[in-house]
């Protein structure tokens, strides 16, 4: 019986710790006074329809013991894309497969997206890059429960986005699990 609790146990564990993700860090930096690490970005969103083109990265901050979550979104298309900003006010809210909500608020004041043209394929590109802070109360259930679903509050807009549990990228022939994406990478900034 103690032969099987023990294989018992095992198998717990390693399927524990098979289910995290190797740490990809960007950026580290540890002196004396300061100590900032960064996870590299991994692909959560994707949608491609016909000139249509988003993407939304999330990496990982680590600032001063500060744990904080990157969103880059990247918007691509022959026709005008209207501006994307964050205030105070904006914030990320994801729904659990457990059936919890878990916030985040803007770490800034007020961030807008950055137009930049692309003459080869006559295309506008838009770029926002924001950071959110994890608020306590459910940090927790972040590494133990999938999102279900994403929403993300802008100063004139929303956007809820259904989270997949694989995706493979059109785009960059990559493939992620963005609906783990905090039980695969969190770890690695704590």
């Amino acid at each position: 019986m103690k032969n099987y609790i023990l294989v018992l146990f095992l198998l717990i564990t390693t399927f524990s710790f098979a289910q995290k993700k190797d740490c990809k860090i960007d950026f580290e930096e540890k002196t004396d006074s300061t100590y900032i690490k960064k996870t590299s970005e991994v692909l959560i969103h994707e949608r491609v329809f016909g000139n249509n083109k988003e993407m939304i990265f999330f990496s990982l901050l680590n600032s001063e013991g500060v744990p904080m979550l990157g969103l880059q979104q990247i918007q691509k298309s022959t026709e005008f894309i209207p501006a994307l900003c964050f205030d105070k006010n904006s914030k990320i809210i994801f729904q659990l497969e457990n059936g919890k909500f878990v916030t985040l608020v803007n770490s800034s004041q007020e961030n807008c997206s950055s137009l930049t043209y692309d003459a080869t394929s006559k295309s506008n590109i838009k770029i926002i890059t924001n950071y959110f802070l994890f608020v306590k109360d459910n940090y927790e259930d972040l590494k133990k429960s999938p999102i279900s679903i994403m929403r993300i509050i802008y100063v004139a807009d929303k956007k809820d986005i259904a989270l997949k549990n694989k995706m493979t990228s059109e785009l960059l022939k990559d493939t992620s699990t963005p609906s783990s994406y905090f039980i695969d990478y969190l770890h690695c900034i704590e």
